[in-house]
């Protein structure tokens, strides 16, 4: 989630914020401290008192009170030490008379939690009216579809920045000078296309300037691209990353520019000037916005390696994108490549067993040979890389062919010695003989249904799997890619 504020169950029911209910309960301290107060010593005396022996008995109720309060707070999810920094501070002021209870309601109050905020920039406008056919003319267009984004992204509760909201001409470095001051997130130009070259050239094309300053702008392309291709059916054109466009070129955030179709195409115009299609390319924007925003999550899990090519070519790729993934080792071939499997923990991947040798008739014969395998697989894993893992993967899932018989048995033991088995919802199909990867990629990404939390299985032995796998992240931009771990519930058969 974007931003900081971490949400009760209560929330989630449409009550309070932990942060809400942390100041409720404080609020309770407060009132219950003054109703002893009050019912053990007069108001007149009941500071100097305290001294007295009201002190033990004010201060006791005061640890209850606090102690509830922790219960609660707990009970709604993880606290910290901080938290009660604060709160014990409180109890000592009101024993020494202080007041502090509205410093600390004060103090309570939860961070803001950040909205994201869309400059969108309608280009042209004014006396620049930008390309026009037909008397149908870009700045019009372009300013109708910022409009139904706009409109679109406030009802999502995103903050919403115009270049212009009327037909004005702003010069595009005014346009860059006010999103960089602003504090914008992202900045998405709005444009259509033209073309001498034939009456037949139509789609939709997005630019952006590839470069360090905004690493995140190609993702934003690649989902404001995807999305409106989905919501529209238009003519797919390249994503281009050489764009030369000042307002892609200087902002400082993430930015693209979208030519969301070609007036110069009788059809496409006609089609560009009806407002339901202005609606579904409006719809796409948005939809990659929310996207950008608030990715889906995939775990990139890997099978049957180490191997020293093609695993390292799959390391390389996966930190070049800075992405950590999950690798389900054979035991032999840990044997075999040391160097590759230890490269995979100093890389931050996860590390799980996979098997110690893929014979599936010996691996499943019973209970007994399964465990012992695994736990031969398992121990060279700790001997060379030094990780423990309690993760791990069944040869063919935990559902197949040779496992009729043995495999819930199987289930029950590993369960029972506290392993935890993950299978797969999504797959490349890479285990096949001569895999094609531009195949791989479509399967990979079809398989996912657009499912929320999609566990990925690939195979990091296998050369088109290497080939593809540049492909195939820039396939699935919508994903956060993550690895798991003890805590990630599993997909399971």
């Amino acid at each position: 989630m974007y931003g900081e504020t971490t949400y009760t169950w209560e929330y989630v029911c449409g009550y309070e914020t932990r942060e809400q209910r942390k100041r409720r309960l404080l609020r309770r301290m407060y009132t219950l401290s003054a109703a002893v107060c009050i019912v053990s010593l007069t108001a007149v005396l009941s500071i100097k008192l305290a001294a007295a022996g009201g002190i033990r008995f004010l201060t006791e109720k005061l640890q209850h009170t606090k102690t509830e309060a922790s219960a609660a707070l707990l009970s709604g999810g993880e606290e910290t030490e901080a938290v009660w920094e604060k709160e014990e501070a409180v109890p000592a002021a009101v024993v020494t008379g202080q007041t502090a209870a509205s410093d600390a309601e004060e103090s309570a109050q939860p961070a803001a939690a950040h909205i994201p905020t869309v400059y969108l920039d309608p280009g042209h406008g004014g006396a620049d009216e930008g390309c026009a056919r037909e008397g149908v003319r870009e700045k019009d267009l372009n300013l109708a579809i910022a409009l139904l984004v706009r409109d679109q992204l406030k009802e999502k509760g995103y903050q919403v920045i115009m270049s212009r909201e009327t037909d004005t001409y702003i010069a595009k470095e005014a346009r860059v000078e006010e999103a960089n001051q602003s504090g914008a997130d992202i900045y998405i130009s709005i444009h259509q296309n033209a073309t001498e070259e034939g009456a037949g050239v139509n789609g939709m094309e997005v630019w952006y300037t590839e470069d360090g300053d905004r690493c995140d702008s190609k993702r934003l392309a690649q989902l404001i691209r995807q999305q409106t291709l989905k919501s529209t059916e238009a003519a797919e054109r390249e994503l281009r990353s050489d764009a030369d466009f000042y307002v892609t070129k200087n902002t400082s955030m993430p930015a693209c520019l979208i030519e969301t179709g070609f007036l110069s195409n009788t059809a496409e115009r006609r089609k560009l000037s009806l407002a339901e299609y202005q609606q579904q390319i409006a719809g796409g924007i948005v939809q990659g916005i929310a996207y950008y925003f608030h990715p889906k999550t995939m775990y990139l899990t890997f099978d049957d390696g180490p191997s020293e090519e093609n695993t390292r070519k799959v390391l390389e790729i996966l930190r070049e994108r800075n992405i950590k993934a999950t690798f389900f080792l054979v035991g032999e071939n840990v044997r075999q490549h040391p160097e590759v499997a230890r490269q995979i923990v100093a890389e931050g991947h996860t590390i799980g067993i996979h098997c110690d040798n893929h014979n599936y008739d010996a691996l499943y014969e019973s209970v007994d040979s399964y465990v012992a395998d695994f736990e031969k697989a398992r121990q060279t894993v700790y001997e060379v890389t030094g990780v423990e893992t309690n993760l791990f993967r069944f040869p063919g899932g935990s559902v197949n062919a040779f496992n009729k018989k043995t495999g819930k048995a199987i289930i029950r033991e590993m369960t029972d010695r506290g392993y935890i088995y993950y299978d797969w919802n999504a797959s490349l199909e890479d285990a096949v003989k001569n895999p094609d990867p531009k195949q791989l990629v479509e399967n990979g990404v079809s398989t996912t249904l657009g499912r929320k939390k999609v566990v990925l299985l690939a195979h990091d032995v296998v050369g088109s799997t290497t080939l593809c796998l540049e492909e195939l992240l820039d396939s699935l931009p919508e994903y956060e890619m993550k690895p798991l771990n003890e805590d990630v519930e599993p997909i399971c058969f």
